[in-house]
């Protein structure tokens, strides 16, 4: 297992920020991992569990040294999604406080999602509703093969509203029309079909291994090189290929083409030696 993300090596890591209910790890080699301790609940969300993933997610973006995120669940399950006490209660308030409660898991994909590393899911067991969601909101998904899938809010009157925008950017507009709209379970053989995940390993160990392998392969990325390749494809999504937006490109390689960053790699390319930052 990583090493506490209390590591000295892992610099801008706040220790107070860890939660019972979520833990933070780290290793030296900026290996980080966000666990949903839960298991007892099948690590369903409920307000507090939202709150602990924004701030792992908000410790992340200021830590210093970190390469990768992982995402997973504690005890075999991902995330079974809302916890069913707290959809209760939440029957029972004002749509203003609803509100309040839906932008807080909104604020919270959205800090996954702009982290400047990659992210990947690890998801074993069920991932549903928000567990799915969260899994789209991972720049990648790996998954067992037992893993299940599912955006089954409909089954309970509600839709997939505050994780849509990731779910839709991972599967298309269509093929979410149709699983938002039916709720249906899918395999994770399925999921890998719609792009929602990856790649599906055999079992656990498996997984254990596949995160490994990442691990390794981001050690040969350039930090900085990869944090500006994920605002690179934000930005260039959906826009017309026009003038602007050529200028905007040319522009972006050009000013990374002359970083120290950039100059390094190039350098270590034509040197036959690792770059800096390859472990």
């Amino acid at each position: 297992m990583p090493n506490p993300i209390a590591d000295p090596l892992v610099e801008g890591v706040d220790t107070d920020s860890q939660s019972r209910l979520v833990l933070l790890e780290a290793t030296p080699e900026g290996v980080a991992t966000v666990i949903i301790n839960r298991a007892d609940r099948r690590n369903a969300f409920d307000a507090e569990v939202i709150s602990a993933l924004r701030e792992a997610f908000e410790t992340l973006e200021g830590a210093d040294g970190i390469r990768v995120v992982f995402v997973r669940g504690a005890g075999g399950t991902f995330s079974a999604g809302a916890d069913l006490e707290w959809m209760r209660a939440a029957a029972n308030q004002s749509e203003d406080e609803n509100r309040e409660d839906a932008m807080n898991m909104a604020v919270m994909l959205k800090h996954l999602h702009a982290l400047p590393v990659l992210t990947v899911a690890l998801v074993e067991g069920a991932a549903f509703g928000g567990g799915a969601g969260l899994a789209a909101a991972c720049d990648m998904a790996i998954a067992t093969a037992d893993a299940r899938f599912a955006f089954s809010e409909v089954r309970l009157g509600l839709v997939a509203a505050t994780i849509s925008p990731y779910v839709i950017a991972a599967i298309g507009p269509r093929r979410a029309r149709a699983l938002f709209a039916l709720g249906r379970a899918f395999d994770a053989e399925a999921a890998r079909g719609y792009g929602l995940v990856d790649e599906v390993v055999a079992d656990s160990v498996a997984l254990d291994a596949a995160r490994d392998a990442l691990a390794a392969e981001v050690t040969a990325c350039a930090p900085g090189a990869m944090g500006e390749a994920k605002r690179l494809v934000d930005h260039v999504a959906g826009r017309p290929i026009d003038h602007a937006l050529m200028w905007e490109t040319a522009h972006r390689i050009a000013r990374v083409r002359v970083s120290p960053e950039g100059r390094e790699g190039i350098g270590a390319f034509f040197e036959r030696r690792k770059a800096s930052w390859a472990l």
